[in-house]
């Protein structure tokens, strides 16, 4: 029975070792506050020589960030044009550097061709993205390393096998001591 026990808790002792020795990925820190486990919003980048622009979709509304390429801040009083897959939208100033625009629609699924005009002062450039709107292909799991996702029921099937084998021999040597107490076959 004291050969269970112990082997019960080298079981315990492994699955803790493992789960904590599981170490993070590059970019995640435990001070951190935990992710969501939302997918991301769709986003676009479109850059010049002068202009960056970064668009982020949710359903059918999109916020724009206009900032300067050289220092990344925002681009003060400039006028913002947009075409997205040859039809013209609105886009309204909302801030520095900030603007939104309400689609007609909300996209569908596919690639979508953005372009951008942008006047602030004496300065104008058109830039171009694309915009790739595609269902949430992958839960969280699934996006994980082989490894990772694999390990966990690696270990959890080497406790179950423990277990197993030391019910069994714990069985075995219970049959074996009522045997030699009653003196053999009945």
């Amino acid at each position: 029975m004291n050969s269970l026990f112990s082997r019960a808790a080298v079981c315990a002792a492994l699955c803790f070792f493992f789960v904590g020795a599981a170490p993070a990925a590059d970019g995640h820190d435990h001070d951190a506050p935990a992710a969501s486990g939302a997918p991301a919003l769709p986003r676009f980048t479109a850059v010049s020589e002068t202009f960056e622009l970064v668009g982020v979709l949710k359903g059918k509304e999109l916020t724009l960030y206009l900032d300067r390429f050289a220092d990344n801040s925002p681009v003060k009083s400039a006028q913002l044009s947009l075409e997205i897959n040859g039809a013209s939208v609105k886009a309204e100033p909302h801030g520095e550097g900030e603007f939104e625009a309400v689609l007609a629609q909300a996209p569908v699924e596919g690639v979508l061709s953005i372009s951008a005009t942008v006047v602030a002062g004496n300065e104008s450039d058109l830039l171009a993205g694309e915009l790739d709107i595609h269902e949430a292909a992958h839960d969280e799991a699934v996006a994980r390393p082989l490894w990772q996702r694999g390990s966990m029921w690696a270990l959890l099937a080497l406790v179950a096998a423990v277990i197993a084998v030391s019910f069994v021999a714990f069985i075995r040597r219970t049959t074996a001591a009522r045997q030699s107490r009653v003196g053999g076959a009945a």
